[in-house]
C-alpha cells in the first residue's frame, strides 16, 4: 500500500465525512509512513495496545478505526465485548455472574447499585441454584430457576438464575438476572385486596336481607363502600352517582368527604355542560383530570380539589352510574389508579343489583305506592257499592232515600274507576278523579298540610288521600318551591321527600322549624337514598318521622298522627 501527498485525499475525506480516526499502531503502518500522512488530513488518536484502543473507544466516538489485518479479529471481538458490556450496564435490571461459593465474579452497574443486603441475598440464592444445577436441577423445563426475595425493606426482587458451563459441560458459575419487582408486586397485592374487598362488598346473607327495608339495605351498602374505599383504595373524597334511565339524571347514592356535595348540582348523562360525571355516564369512558383548574368539564365537588378520577359503573356492559374520586394533590391519578377504580366500580354495580337498589326501582317503588293505596281503598269502596245496592231493595217506594243511595253508589263507582285509571296511567301521572276516604284520621281535620315531592304522581296520590280527612293540602314540586311556600305560609304539617331538586329533605325540615318551631314534619324516602343524611340530621334535633316508600294508607296516617302529636306536645 502506498500514498502520495497530492490533493485527492482531502477530497476523498470530505466525500466520506471521515474526520476523527482511531489508529491501532502496528509495524506496517509505521514503516510506510501512513500515520504521518493521516495526521495531515484527519484528527488522529493512536493506541499502541488493544486494551488501550478499547478504552479509547469507551471514552470517545470515532468515525473509523484503522488497524492491521493481524489485529482486526481481536479488535472486533473486543468491540463486541465492549458493546455487550455497555448494554448490560445500561439495562434497568441487575445482571451478575456468581461463583460456586457465592463470590461475585462480575456485575453490571445496575446490580452494583443494589443495597448490600440485597447483594448478600442474591449470592445465597445463586449458591442454592448452583447446588441444584450441579445435581441436574436444570435438566427439565429449560435452563433457569426463578426465585423471589424480600430483603425486609418493603421491596420485592425476582431472580432468574442460569448455569454457566464450559465447553466440556462442566458447571463453573451461575449467571443471574435480578429484577426489582416492587411496583409489580405492590400492584398485584393491591389488586388482590380490591378483589377481596369487592367480593365482600357483594356478599350478603339473604335471610338477613329479607328482613331489611330499602333504607337499611342502602345504609349497609354505604358503610361497606366507604370502609373499603378508605382502607383499600385510600379514597377520602369520593361520590357514587346512579343513573336514572327515565330522567337521564345522576342521583347521588354515597357522598363522602366532598365539601360542595354533588347532590347540589343537577347533573345529567350528557357530554356537554354536565361535568365530568355527566360525560362519563354518557360515554362510558373513564376520565382522568390531572388539573381541575384547567379542565372546563370539571364541576366543583371538593373546595381544595386539584385532580380527579371518574369511572363508569357497569352492569352487563350497561352504564348505571359513575364513581367519582377527588384529591387535593395535582396529577395524582394514573392509569394504574384508573384500572383499580374500574374494578371496584364493577363490584359496586354488582352489589347494587344484588340489593335491588338501582335507580330504575324508584319508579317501581312509586308504582307500588299507588298500588298499595289503591288496594287499601278498593276493598272498602266495593263494600260500599254492595251494601248500598242491597239497601235500595229495602227502600222500594222511598224515592228520596233510594236517590241518595244511588248517588253513593255512583260516587263509589267513580272513585273505583279513578283508582283503576290512576294505576294504569301511572307513567303519565294522570288522575281522572280522587279516591274517597271519609273520616280517615281525626287529627288531620282542619290542618294545613304541605306535600313536597318531585314526582307529580306521588304528590297527587297524597293529596287524594289527605283531602278527605278534612285538611287543606298544598303541594310543592321541588325543595326550593317547598321552602318558598313555607316562608310565605303557615303549615301544621309538612310531608317532604328527602331527595329533590332545589333543596334536600333536611333543608325543608330546617326551613319548616325556623318558620314555625311546632310544625310537624314527615320525611319520605323512595328506597333509602339519603346522601345528605337528612334523616340523621333531623333526628339529631328531634325525633324524625320517616315514611319509607312504598307505604300504605294506614302507615301514612300513623306517621302524620305521630308527627302532629309530637308537635302538639312541644
Amino acid at each position: 500500500m502506498s500514498f502520495t501527498s497530492g490533493k485527492a485525499l482531502p477530497s476523498m475525506a470530505e466525500k466520506t465525512d471521515l474526520r476523527k480516526l482511531l489508529v491501532l499502531r502496528g509495524p506496517a503502518l509505521e514503516a510506510e509512513g501512513i500515520l504521518d500522512f493521516l495526521r495531515e488530513h484527519f484528527q488522529v488518536s493512536v493506541a499502541t495496545e488493544l486494551d488501550e484502543a478499547l478504552e479509547a473507544m469507551r471514552q470517545d466516538r470515532f468515525d473509523a478505526v484503522l488497524a492491521e489485518t493481524a489485529d482486526f479479529l481481536p479488535l472486533e471481538r473486543g468491540v463486541v465485548t465492549q458493546q455487550a458490556s455497555v448494554i448490560l450496564d445500561t439495562i434497568g435490571d441487575g445482571v451478575c455472574i456468581v461463583g460456586p461459593g457465592g463470590e461475585l465474579v462480575w456485575a453490571n452497574r445496575r446490580l452494583r447499585e443494589f443495597p448490600e443486603k440485597v447483594l448478600q441475598r442474591v449470592g445465597k440464592v445463586c449458591v442454592e441454584a448452583f447446588e441444584d444445577f450441579a445435581t441436574g436441577g436444570d435438566s427439565r423445563g429449560g435452563h433457569g430457576k426463578r426465585f423471589s426475595i424480600r430483603p425486609g425493606d418493603g421491596r420485592y426482587y425476582e431472580i432468574i438464575c442460569s448455569p454457566v458451563r464450559d465447553r466440556g459441560g462442566i458447571l463453573r458459575q451461575v449467571a443471574a438476572v435480578v429484577v426489582d419487582a416492587t411496583v409489580q408486586r405492590r400492584q398485584q397485592l393491591k389488586l388482590n385486596a380490591i378483589d377481596r374487598a369487592g367480593r365482600e362488598l357483594v356478599r350478603f346473607d339473604h335471610d338477613i336481607l329479607s328482613r331489611l327495608d330499602a333504607q337499611d339495605r342502602i345504609k349497609l351498602l354505604e358503610d361497606r363502600i366507604i370502609r373499603y374505599s378508605r382502607d383499600v383504595l385510600d379514597y377520602e373524597h369520593f361520590a357514587v352517582l346512579l343513573l336514572d334511565e327515565q330522567t337521564n339524571r345522576l342521583e347521588v347514592l354515597v357522598s363522602e368527604g366532598l365539601d360542595n356535595a354533588p347532590e347540589r348540582y343537577e347533573l345529567f348523562a350528557s357530554t356537554e355542560d354536565n361535568g365530568i360525571s355527566g360525560y362519563v355516564a354518557a360515554t362510558g369512558r373513564s376520565y382522568i383530570c390531572p388539573d381541575v383548574r384547567s379542565d372546563p368539564r370539571y364541576v366543583s365537588g371538593l373546595s381544595e380539589a386539584r385532580s380527579s378520577l371518574t369511572v363508569p359503573l357497569r352492569l352487563y356492559d350497561k352504564v348505571i352510574g359513575v364513581l367519582n374520586v377527588e384529591s387535593c394533590t395535582p396529577a395524582v391519578f394514573g392509569e394504574e389508579d384508573r384500572q383499580f377504580a374500574e374494578i371496584f366500580a364493577n363490584y359496586i354495580a354488582m352489589a347494587l343489583n344484588t340489593l335491588n337498589l338501582l335507580v330504575s326501582e324508584r319508579h317501581t317503588t312509586h308504582t307500588q305506592v299507588s298500588g298499595s293505596i289503591s288496594a287499601d281503598l278498593a276493598g272498602p269502596l266495593t263494600d260500599i257499592i254492595t251494601e248500598a245496592t242491597e239497601l235500595k231493595d229495602d227502600y222500594i217506594g222511598h224515592d228520596d232515600i233510594r236517590g241518595r243511595l244511588t248517588d253513593i253508589i255512583e260516587r263509589a263507582h267513580a272513585a273505583r274507576k279513578t283508582i283503576h285509571d290512576y294505576t294504569h296511567a301511572f307513567e303519565t301521572g294522570v288522575l281522572s278523579g280522587s279516591p274517597q276516604q271519609d273520616g280517615c284520621e281525626p287529627s288531620l281535620e282542619g290542618r294545613r298540610v304541605l306535600v313536597a315531592d318531585d314526582e307529580a304522581t306521588i304528590r297527587q296520590t297524597l293529596v287524594d288521600v289527605l283531602k278527605p280527612c278534612g285538611c287543606m293540602v298544598e303541594t310543592a314540586a321541588d325543595g326550593a318551591d317547598a321552602i318558598e311556600k313555607i316562608r310565605r305560609g303557615d303549615y301544621d304539617l309538612v310531608i317532604s321527600d328527602i331527595r329533590m331538586p332545589g333543596a334536600n329533605g333536611y333543608e325543608v325540615f330546617a326551613a319548616a322549624k325556623q318558620a314555625r318551631p311546632d310544625t310537624a314534619v314527615v320525611l319520605t324516602t323512595a328506597f333509602g337514598y339519603d346522601p345528605n343524611h337528612s334523616i340523621l340530621r333531623a333526628n339529631e334535633e328531634e325525633s324524625a318521622n320517616v315514611l319509607t316508600k312504598p307505604f300504605k294508607v294506614d302507615e301514612l296516617m300513623c306517621r302524620c298522627r305521630n308527627a302532629l302529636e309530637d308537635s302538639d306536645r312541644s
